[in-house]
């Protein structure tokens, strides 16, 4: 098996992971906060995805996803509508940007999400072993190689998956589902 083989296995769980968490929400579940200073799970999924888009995309010397325009000629971000920056990824969000990613459908963050799965696997079939080795951030010590990038990604999308999860399911317990 190539290490791109493994790399796209492991997004393939986040993917799963993703629409395990979202699958069945209504708009009220994908928004409910477990308190004030909770992100929801709507959020969790915008951002992690967001995160995706925004860093394979920059390796890739690509656009995102988010703000690229579909058949359509809306991009995602025009489908969302969130009153926020499109460059925005979610780093650092105050509560009140949090409650301004308000999901109404989840077909919208699935349909985000695969878009930015079939995106990141498009381009980890490009990529060599060689090419993970490849040192793209020398500001660190030891310096981030392409491969650790990648790694950080999905680390920080399972993280946030979980965490999607775990508010799914209590939000499926508070609504009887």
């Amino acid at each position: 098996m190539k290490s791109t083989d493994v790399l796209a296995d492991a997004f393939g769980r986040v993917r799963s992971d993703v629409h395990r968490a979202v699958d069945g929400l209504d708009e009220a579940a994908l928004n409910l906060p477990l308190d004030d200073h909770a992100n929801p799970v709507g959020w969790l999924v915008w951002h992690l995805t967001r995160v995706q888009d925004d860093h394979l995309a920059d390796l890739a010397g690509a656009g995102q996803a988010y703000t690229a325009a579909q058949e359509d000629g809306t991009s995602w971000a025009d489908r969302f509508g969130f009153d926020l920056d499109p460059a925005s990824i979610g780093y650092g969000h105050t509560a009140e940007q949090v409650a301004a990613v308000h999901v109404s459908d989840p077909a919208l963050l699935t349909g985000y999400y695969d878009d930015v799965h079939e995106r990141t696997l498009a381009y980890l079939r490009t990529l060599s072993d060689d090419d993970l080795d490849e040192v793209i951030d020398d500001a660190w010590d030891p310096p981030v190689t392409r491969g650790v990038r990648i790694i950080s990604v999905v680390d920080d999308d399972i993280q946030h998956a979980g965490q999607a999860a775990f508010v799914a399911g209590i939000a499926r317990r508070r609504s009887g589902n």
